[in-house]
């Protein structure tokens, strides 16, 4: 691994559903010698692509996992991570843009900016990544690249700057003109590995000096020697255009834009040459970590320097053949081989036995992971987003952002072979995935996973059968409903109890109100009327009364305790008496305050044909949904909506049939709302139709 970090590039591949990630890393592999066939994501001999290593994504031509692989370019050495586009893996997106300094947010020159790519630039907002755009796609029939840069500007409010011209576009797509060194790149040979630099044609000399001028004018804003160069009237160097283009793209001000063919092998080493131009090294992010032992004082860490104190991230786990895979991004120092790191989450002693950089599903060992790059450690127990640290320090890196499961579905194993592997797996997918949980309901002793969305789900119950040939029957999905409370309620409830010897006495006296968060505590007991050391108590007594409503035994969330009196016995008060007392208080508030019921509301975004326009309209209208926009992008429309996401399950198959399969759809979660009293009505028919059952 190269330690000179300024010749090191931790990138990931970002884009809406289909629009060539995985194709692009194939041809970025190919070019730099990493492998030496081509595969395509649907490949004819059911290869599938290199970075899709997964039977399901070879079958799907989808990526569910996120893959990591490196590459040498121009002496430069660049760590790459392919990323899913589909909503439901979003978590995968999401831990690997919190380990990379930059992306290349991939755009469908017809398509454009799609929702996904929304909620991708969300993402890189989140952890303050910089990027640069690729418009892919330009040999399709409708390619439109600079539609694309301006939709970036509109919808995405990026200071988008086009780099390059195409030229020609759809089947007649040759090449492009780089307006940097002002030369036209052709693409020959039989996989385009040859470059060809020509002058620019002269009906285009005109048009490429136009978008020049734009291009400078928009970078001078980040230099004062290109400023002054333009007012002087001296010659504009490449370098001073360069330098320029890099510090506005570093600092998130400036996206430039590339565009190109993945599949028709144009103009991916120019995007290579953007990727080390354009993106920072380790030295140039700023990464910072919490030390534990100073107050939760933020420290910020030295990429460059590898004699200081170890700090790493556990991004992602994987279970493989040979045990736990754990990927790595050393943020500070260097991990050797044998060396001895604390978990600062545990505090737990763990020995780097075997480090290894990963190129998909293949490895290579290696005797060290210094900082600035990623790499992976064999047999090390541990949980996604844990800070190791060398046994000197004791810092935290902030964890990454992890969202709620939206959805649950009841799974059943077969037979006693079938549980003992379900279970295995079960074990294996939460503690690689945390937006996959599981969990057993007592009452009807089966097993509950719960997911991002059917296809999220799906994928997972699929791999239990082939990875673990473990067959299980799957139950109808349920919606992750949940309780609040609509008004404020009073609660004075003394706990007593008298058996003989010690008994039980504790009274709790306040009031419960709506608000924001899940759930707040607050203590305004004066004059020593609980004890302070009964205070934790009762806040866990009101905490344990959240897992489960009262009024259909769905989690409660948005609710403000606050105690304001109280009374103990000096011989029977216990913290057992004052958590039962929390509890007895929460109940006597809870029917008082107006409790209903919120379901999950998704947005909901429709691209379809014009000619369907109307009638997906009607399929929102007819599941509770909201249009919240549509508008017209050529032969396509785009149409917004909020839809409650029990009225969601099987809107695919609907939707297919209703457009002759020419339209799809993308769904993440938005928020939760009360639901109607008729709904709430057939929800409680359906608790009560249950409990019956069980009975």
């Amino acid at each position: 691994m190269i330690r000179d970090l300024k010749r090191v590039r931790n990138i990931g591949i970002s884009a809406h559903i289909d629009s060539g990630k995985t194709t692009l890393t194939e041809r970025i592999l190919f070019y730099t010698d990493k492998i030496h066939k081509i595969n395509e994501v649907r490949g004819k001999d059911g290869t599938g692509a290199v970075m899709d290593s997964m039977e399901l994504e070879k079958e799907r031509g989808i990526t569910i996992a996120s893959a990591a692989t490196y590459c040498e370019w121009d002496k430069h050495n660049i760590n790459i991570i392919d990323t899913p586009g589909h909503v439901d893996f979003t978590v995968e997106v999401e831990r690997s843009l919190r380990v990379l300094d930059g992306v290349v947010l991939i755009l469908c020159s017809v398509s454009g900016v799609q929702s996904q790519s929304i909620t991708v630039d969300q993402q890189m907002k989140r952890y303050q990544v910089p990027c640069i755009a690729f418009v892919n796609k330009c040999d399709r029939s409708g390619a439109n690249p600079i539609k694309v840069s301006r939709q970036l500007k509109d919808k995405l409010g990026h200071n988008s700057v086009m780099m390059q011209l195409p030229i020609g576009l759809e089947d007649k797509h040759e090449g492009v003109i780089d307006l940097v060194a002002m030369k036209a790149y052709y693409f020959e040979g039989e996989n385009g590995e040859e470059v060809v630099v020509k002058e620019i044609p002269e009906d285009r000399m005109e048009e490429a000096q136009i978008a020049r001028e734009e291009m400078i004018d928009a970078a001078s804003l980040f230099s004062e020697e290109l400023t002054d160069a333009i007012l002087e009237e001296n010659d504009i160097t490449e370098e001073l255009i360069m330098q320029a283009v890099r510090t506005g793209t570093i600092a998130r001000e400036m996206t430039p834009v590339f565009l190109g063919s993945a599949y028709k092998n144009k103009a991916v080493q120019p995007l290579l040459n953007a990727v080390i131009d354009y993106l920072p090294s380790p030295l140039e992010i700023e990464n910072e970590a919490i030390d534990l032992d100073n107050n939760e004082e933020t420290v910020i860490l030295e990429s460059s320097d590898f004699d200081k104190p170890t700090v790493a991230l556990a991004f992602k786990l994987e279970d493989g053949q040979y045990g736990q895979l754990t990927y790595i991004r050393v943020y500070q120092g260097c991990i050797n081989k044998g060396d001895t790191l604390i978990n600062s989450r545990d505090g737990k002693k763990i020995k780097a036995g075997r480090l290894i950089r990963m190129h998909s599903s293949q490895m290579e060992d290696v005797e060290a992971i210094p900082s600035g790059h990623i790499g992976a450690m064999f047999g090390i127990d541990c949980a996604s987003g844990d800070t190791f640290v060398s046994p000197k320090i004791n810092y935290s890196m902030l964890a990454m952002h992890v969202m709620e499961p939206v959805i649950s579905l009841s799974i059943v194993p077969k037979d006693n072979k079938a549980q003992i592997n379900m279970s295995k797996a079960l074990n294996r997918f939460t503690k690689e995935d945390p937006t996959f949980k599981t969990y057993m309901d007592h009452e009807t002793g089966d097993t509950i996973i719960q997911g991002m969305g059917e296809l999220h789900l799906e994928v997972y119950v699929e791999r239990m059968k082939r990875e673990y040939d473990a067959e299980v029957e799957t139950g109808q999905p349920r919606v992750a409903y949940r309780e609040t409370i609509t008004k404020k309620a009073l609660f004075n409830y003394t706990h007593k109890k008298q058996t003989g010897g010690a008994g039980q006495f504790g009274r709790v006296s306040g009031f419960m109100e709506p608000c924001e968060e899940e759930f707040e505590f607050v203590n305004k007991i004066t004059g020593g009327r609980i004890p302070t050391q009964y205070i934790p108590a009762c806040e866990k007594g009101f905490q344990a009364c959240m897992d489960k409503g009262p009024k259909l035994e769905f989690p409660v969330t948005g609710i403000k305790v606050t105690i304001n009196d109280g009374a103990y016995h000096a011989v029977d008060s216990s913290e057992m008496a004052f958590q039962s007392a929390a509890r007895g208080g929460f109940l006597e508030a809870y029917g008082k305050a107006k409790p209903v019921i919120k379901e999950p509301i998704m947005k909901v975004v429709i691209e379809t044909p014009n000619e369907f326009q109307g009638a997906c309209m009607g399929l929102i209208n007819q599941r509770r949904g909201i249009i919240q926009g549509s508008q017209e992008e050529g032969v396509m429309s785009v149409i917004e909506s909020a839809v409650p996401l029990s009225d969601m399950f099987g809107f695919s198959t609907v939707l297919r049939s209703g457009t002759q399969g020419k339209a799809q759809f993308t769904m993440e979660f938005l928020t939760y709302k009360k639901v109607p009293q008729s709904v709430a009505e057939e929800i409680a028919r359906k608790k009560l139709e249950e409990k019956t059952k069980k009975k």
